[in-house]
This record gives structure tokens, C-alpha cells and sequence, in this order.
């Protein structure tokens, strides 16, 4: 897929709303061959997704084996809002929180007293973090009005050279 086209689906209102959401789910190739998809909060920086984790995280041994990584960012109401995301993990490892991991936990439902509270557990919890940010190489966002799965699209064209 080629960069214009990447951009071109990223900046589509719907992927931008996408975008601005708390969760993806990060789906990896385990040290043990297996594969995992895990939801992990993200941020969208306009051309990366960067996500923050523990430096003894059990998932960075095996993204720094295979850092090929999928994303899946989804709503909860039909019909699903779906945009995918391929792209290589790198991994940057930081001292202190990285802003990113504040403002990605920042849309979750805090007063200002628990804000404050989270915050200094999680400083005094974390020395550092590992950013994971994600540049994208494959985008494909499905809304099931304009766009579909390519297995339905197929599906689609097959009964309409049918009924043709």
C-alpha cells in the first residue's frame, strides 16, 4: 500500500474519529510462535500510534523478535466501525512517564481528585516505560455502509454477476 493511499484512508472523518478513541487491540507474534491480541490505550499523533507499557512488559521481548504488529480500533454498536492497521512496532524506552501515556489515560471518566491521585500512583509506580509507536504502512477502514470486509465485497460481486 502506498503512503498517499495510507494517509488518504487515515484522513477520513470516520478513521479520524477512530483514531481519537481510547482502546485498540494489539495483536503480535509471541517469543513462543503464538499470537497474541491484547487491548492496550493508544494515542494518534497524526502520523503514529504510540502506545506506553511496563519496561518488564512480557510483550517486548517478543515485538523486539517481531516487531510486525496489527491494530484493531472498533466501536460497540451496529454496525461496527472498524479501521485496521498494519505497521512495525519500535520500541523507545524512556525514563519518567511519557506525556503520551498521561493524555492517552485522559479521557477516562476521573474527578479532578482522582486524576491527581492516578497520577502520583503512577509515578511512584514507573521509574520508566517503553513507548511502542507504530508507524502505518496498511490501513482499511470498514463502515459496513460504504466500505465492507474484502471476503463480503467479493461475496457482493460474485451475486451481482449472478443476478446479472
Amino acid at each position: 500500500m502506498q503512503q498517499n493511499e495510507i494517509t488518504e484512508v487515515l484522513d477520513r472523518p470516520l478513521s479520524r474519529e477512530l483514531l481519537a478513541r481510547d482502546l485498540t487491540r494489539l495483536a503480535y507474534v509471541a517469543k513462543d510462535g503464538t499470537p497474541r491480541s491484547i487491548p492496550i490505550a493508544f494515542t494518534w499523533n497524526g502520523s503514529e500510534i504510540v502506545m506506553c507499557t511496563a519496561k518488564n512488559s512480557p510483550k517486548l521481548p517478543s515485538l523486539r523478535a517481531n516487531p510486525a504488529v496489527a491494530l484493531t480500533i472498533d466501536t460497540e454498536v451496529h454496525p461496527p466501525k472498524i479501521l485496521l492497521i498494519r505497521g512495525r512496532a519500535e520500541l523507545d524506552v524512556v525514563d519518567g512517564i511519557p506525556a503520551e501515556f498521561l493524555q492517552m489515560n485522559g479521557s477516562y471518566e476521573m474527578t479532578p481528585q482522582q486524576r491527581v491521585e492516578w497520577e502520583r500512583e503512577v509515578r511512584s509506580l514507573y521509574d520508566g516505560m517503553v513507548r511502542i509507536v507504530v508507524t502505518p504502512t496498511w490501513a482499511k477502514l470498514i463502515d459496513f455502509e460504504t466500505t465492507l470486509p474484502s471476503a463480503v465485497e467479493e461475496l457482493a460481486r460474485q451475486r451481482a454477476e449472478r443476478a446479472g
